[in-house]
């Protein structure tokens, strides 16, 4: 079940967007967990864009530009189903979207701020200052692999 087709951010978030209209900041949290929690079970990468250690969370800063021209308002839900996207993809999606889709960005921003990934992409820094540093891809791995096993 290895995705292997060439999936981008933003085919990640046209996935999720599909499923819900949502805030940016929603939408950024949600295409972040689907890359840690595909890296945790396959071992594999759903999609190459790394994710940065900003203030408010996890972020992706091409899908940044993309979409904050939304500020904090909703960024409309998909109808439009021209644009295929790998079945797999979007069953990925939906599966963390069962997962975190209740919780509101805000929330996510939390919970992204309490977990190892994070917190060591912003050793050193105060929680106001601003960082470009990479959320490495491997402590992602074991991290969520590692609330897998706790279960």
């Amino acid at each position: 079940m290895i995705y292997d087709s060439s999936g981008d951010i933003f085919d990640l978030a046209h996935a999720f967007l599909c499923i819900s209209s949502m805030t940016h900041k929603k939408l950024q949290k949600l295409c972040y967990y689907a890359k840690a929690w595909y890296l945790a079970i396959y071992d594999e990468n759903l999609i190459k864009e790394p994710f940065e250690a900003w203030v408010h969370g996890a972020v992706q800063p091409d899908l940044y530009q993309k979409y904050k021209i939304f500020g904090f308002g909703y960024i409309p839900q998909y109808t439009d189903e021209r644009k295929l996207l790998p079945e797999e993809f979007c069953s990925f999606a939906k599966k963390v979207y069962e997962a975190y889709g209740d919780l509101d960005g805000d929330e996510l921003e939390q919970l992204n701020h309490t977990e190892e990934p994070w917190l060591k992409a912003r050793i050193g820094l105060k929680p106001w200052q601003s960082s470009n540093n990479i959320i490495d891809e491997e402590i992602m791995k074991l991290y969520y692999r590692s609330l897998m096993d706790n279960e």
